[in-house]
């Protein structure tokens, strides 16, 4: 039996949508922080997913952030199933990628892309960025 207390996986999707969306409007910590009446410090462990952040916290972030709640829950799913998946493989790293401030900008770019069959062309094209150096990565075999 878990402590319920104890971050999980989900906290960290909520941490890192707190991060993203800070970021996205070019906040500091420290300027989150004080917009919530909050230390810098307990904002960094929001956002790395070591403290939960509760249900009336997550309202009153996401009135500052200006995102509705449901914001912090997007892509949970897709991420909580591959942490799940990645705990299932015994030679995989069970820790999910860092999310570099380049990856970030990338994300916050792409969202910002209405048209659809152009945000879906991109990811394909990425796709097959990353498929051909996985492949090249990988050499003959």
């Amino acid at each position: 039996m878990t402590d319920s207390k104890l971050p999980s996986g989900i906290d960290r999707v909520v941490g890192q949508r707190i991060r993203w969306r800070r970021r996205e409007l070019k906040l500091t910590q420290e300027r989150l922080g004080e917009l919530l009446e909050l230390t810098f410090q307990q904002v960094q462990k929001y956002e790395k997913g070591v403290n939960r952040v509760s249900a009336g916290r997550l309202y009153e972030i996401a009135g500052v952030l200006g995102v509705p709640i449901n914001y912090f829950f997007e892509g949970a799913e897709e991420f909580l199933e591959a942490e799940h998946a990645e705990f299932a493989e015994d030679d995989e790293d069970p820790h999910p990628p860092v999310m570099t401030p380049e990856t970030l900008e990338l994300i916050s770019a792409f969202q910002k892309i209405e048209d659809l069959s152009l945000r879906k062309s991109l990811l394909n094209t990425v796709r097959a960025a990353a498929s051909a150096f996985d492949q090249r990565a990988s050499g003959p075999d």
